[in-house]
């Protein structure tokens, strides 16, 4: 090899992926009900993705489990749905829970600290008690114990742990009944109906 093919070699720049000619990024928000799963096939004949949007090309950014509901965001962008999947990116994903039992400021000081799990230590978490909060109704409705309060938290982590906010509460006494993602980054569930969703393209 000559100097010459060494210093194109050299500075040989590396091709440059490029997206497709006419492609449209696009998000979807999705305000998921309890009991649906978060893909678009199911072998056992459950409620699925399927049954509530029709766009095409979309995948779940991150996961919200079965029995929870809220915000779903779907987009066909890879890189969107990389960054807000990873929690090395750190973004803030915003849970409304539903606890048993009537917490107080210091129950609720070790969210904030960081508590461990069988996985590892949680990062401090945002948590504030707050106001029952004007939703729809779950179907079907959380089991009520007449006798025990409930209190609803909100809650904001940038982590992905399995079942992260039910383990949290539960490890500091206070299981919980009712789980709301309201918020992930800058979207929100705000107008958008339990079961329904809204297409925002972007770019």
């Amino acid at each position: 090899m000559n100097k010459n093919q060494s210093l194109t070699r050299k500075y040989k720049r590396k091709p440059t992926k490029v997206r497709p000619v006419g492609f449209q990024p696009e998000i979807v928000l999705f305000n998921k009900p309890f009991d649906v799963l978060c893909q678009f096939t199911d072998d056992q004949n459950r409620k699925t993705l399927k049954d509530f949007i029709a766009v095409k090309d979309v995948y779940a950014a991150g996961r919200l489990d079965r029995d929870s509901e809220g915000l779903l965001l779907l987009t066909n962008d890879g890189k969107l749905q990389h960054k807000l999947a990873n929690p090395s990116q750190k973004t803030d994903k915003t849970y409304w829970a539903q606890v048993e039992g009537a917490a107080t400021e210091a129950d609720i000081a070790p969210l904030r600290a960081g508590v461990e799990l069988k996985d590892g230590l949680t990062k401090p978490a945002k948590v504030d008690i707050m106001a029952e909060p004007n939703i729809w109704p779950r179907i079907p409705a959380i089991r009520e114990r007449a006798a025990i309060p409930t209190t609803w938290l909100k809650i904001t982590i940038q982590e992905g742990k399995n079942r992260q906010v039910r383990r949290m509460t539960a490890h500091i006494g206070f299981p919980t009944l009712r789980l709301i993602r309201y918020s992930i980054g800058q979207w929100t569930l705000e107008g958008i109906n339990n079961g329904e969703y809204k297409r925002i393209n972007h770019g």
